[in-house]
């Protein structure tokens, strides 16, 4: 693993960025803790790859506030396709 950013999936709807954070603090600097609202998941960016990959290794699979997490490497944000012209002219069929 050569990354920083973690995915951090099945968290508990109630689970704060601080309470996130601290979880991950043990290993070493976090930078930031970001979880999306109403989602159940987050992304923490460690400052250093390995503390990443102990963080991981170590907290997937662990209990926080109720719910075991999932702990993955992040993946790159996909670029979303282009929308197809018929799905354009679709739309403005549709409109009055």
């Amino acid at each position: 693993m050569s990354s920083n950013k973690l995915y951090v999936g099945n968290l508990n709807y109630k689970t704060t960025e601080d309470v996130l954070r601290q979880v991950f603090v043990p290993f070493g600097e976090v930078i930031s803790a970001n979880i999306l609202p109403h989602r159940g998941y987050g992304f923490v960016e460690m400052a250093m790859p390995e503390a990443a990959e102990e963080a991981r290794l170590k907290l997937n699979g662990q209990e926080l506030e109720g719910r075991k997490m999932i702990v993955n490497e992040a993946k790159p944000r996909a670029e979303r396709p282009a929308e197809s012209r018929f799905g354009q002219e679709r739309r403005d069929f549709r409109k009055p």
